[in-house]
């Protein structure tokens, strides 16, 4: 699979595109566990300044759950990684772990069902962002 993310460019500016982000994952039914200021660390650790970017770690329960059933290993892809880059003062992009790349590691019927649940929900969400004014 040479693909692997489901990505939208949104006319947000960067902090309002996280906020926006993070509603609708949870619009979506996912909620963030985690998040990583790709920015602030990168100054931390290396001294180097880069556009803002964070990742967020995005999870559905039921579905990771369900993954995780079908297929202990899934526990290496999970959470699911939602990152957003700042692209210009008033643009933003929006990059997700597709969901079906999983079936790429397991052959797993019920991984490809919750796979398939989850890019679904995950591209929704994408084009409501698209939609959305900033």
């Amino acid at each position: 699979m040479e693909e692997f993310t489901l990505a939208s460019t949104i006319a947000a500016p960067y902090d309002e595109a996280v906020a926006r982000v993070r509603h609708a994952l949870a619009d979506a039914g996912f909620g963030v566990l985690t998040e990583i200021d790709l920015k602030a660390t990168l100054k931390a650790k290396l001294d180097l300044d880069v556009a803002p970017r964070v990742i967020l770690g995005a999870c559905r329960p039921q579905l990771a759950h369900r993954a995780l059933e079908a297929d202990p290993r899934v526990a290496a892809m999970l959470p699911c990684n939602v990152v957003v880059s700042a692209v210009d003062d008033g643009t933003s992009r929006v990059e997700v772990f597709d969901p079906a790349a999983m079936t790429s590691f397991s052959a797993s019927s019920a991984i490809a069902e919750v796979a398939a649940e989850a890019r679904d929900r995950l591209t929704q969400m994408l084009a409501r962002l698209e939609g959305q004014e900033a």
